[in-house]
């Protein structure tokens, strides 16, 4: 229970500090005494003086004045809060999708043997179900770099479309560099404070049109951090050579961390870790609904005043009759003092 405008009760004692520490008006009236006004006018039947009556329809102003007053301060009940969490983070997930990803090196939750992008979307998928608070973007790549989700908070759907990316899809090289790029350009939009890339790649970076390195710079020069995830063997040679150096120097060059993953075990742990460097701020707002509820105090005093005039109408009514016949009864006495007279 709390009232919109609780200054306006102020206004309460108002009335009766007037009716306290005002004089009450007196009036003087001239009086004409005649001695035999008892037998003319006698009393009038059933009249009273009226002072309980009286006393009665003195505080009811004042009752009526309470009653408004507590109305205009409009009375609210307080419901229950409504909460809802806003995104404090955009943390952006950047997938590599080369050929090379197809090797299967690794193995799922049950410990089959799957190729290294069904043990990264398992993890992934995993990882993203914690994220409650942030708001989570999807950009694949392989020879070019393409946005598979925008910045939201659905999580839902963000592990339903990363469970729909395939190998390949992006072409069979690996970009890294323009995936950061890209990244970058969806973060130009982002009002959030922290701003987090997250690259998971298992090649050496061969079509990018912007190095990796610079692409880190610019990503430290626009406060984003980037986390770099290697995953497969540093021993491979040729084309699919994981660039080890060029993905430390990309995480140290943006404040990230770098990591690498030979199997799930090792890839899980990174995860792990990342969730306890990267964790979720949820900043909660709470609204408290409010009702009104001036009707009640308002409503009771329109029938206290509309009862009031009703039982002062019928009592005129009543006294209006007996004046009447008290009017005839002192007629008929003066008649009756005149054929005496006479």
């Amino acid at each position: 229970m709390s009232f919109a405008l609780p200054w306006l009760l102020l206004l309460v004692p108002v009335p009766f500090l007037v009716h306290w520490l005002v004089p009450p008006a007196v009036r003087r009236r001239p009086a004409l005494k005649v001695p035999f006004m008892s037998r003319v006018s006698g009393s009038i039947p059933g009249g009273g003086d009226g002072t309980k009556h009286r006393v009665g329809m003195k505080w009811l102003p004042m009752l009526l004045w309470v009653l408004l007053v507590v109305a205009m301060a409009r009375p609210q009940r307080v419901d229950p809060p409504i909460e809802r969490s806003l995104p404090t983070r955009d943390l952006l997930l950047l997938i590599d999708l080369s050929t090379s990803m197809t090797k299967e090196d690794f193995t799922n939750a049950a410990g089959q043997p799957v190729d290294r992008l069904v043990a990264v979307k398992e993890v992934v998928g995993e990882f993203l179900a914690k994220r409650d608070g942030d708001r989570v973007g999807l950009v694949v790549f392989g020879s070019s770099a393409f946005l598979q989700v925008p910045f939201t908070t659905d999580l839902d759907l963000s592990r339903q479309l990363l469970g729909e990316a395939a190998i390949g899809m992006a072409g069979p090289r690996t970009a890294l560099g323009d995936a950061i790029g890209l990244g970058i350009h969806l973060f130009e939009d982002s009002q959030m404070e922290v701003q987090t890339i997250i690259a998971l790649t298992d090649g050496n970076d061969t079509e990018s049109k912007v190095p990796p390195v610079e692409a880190s710079r610019i990503a430290r020069d626009r406060g984003i951090t980037i986390h770099a995830v290697a995953v497969g063997d540093p021993e491979t040679v040729g084309e699919e050579k994981l660039d080890e150096a060029t993905l430390k120097e990309v995480a140290s060059t943006s404040g990230g961390t770098y990591s690498l993953a030979m199997n799930r075990d090792e890839l899980e742990q990174i995860y792990t870790k990342l969730d306890e460097v990267e964790t979720t701020e949820v900043e909660v707002v709470r609204d408290y609904p409010r009702s009104d509820l001036f009707f009640w105090p308002l409503g009771l005093a329109v029938g206290m005043a509309g009862l009031a005039a009703a039982i002062r109408s019928g009592r005129r009514r009543r006294h209006d009759g007996r004046e009447k016949e008290h009017r005839m009864r002192v007629n008929a006495r003066t008649f009756d003092l005149e054929v005496d007279a006479s």
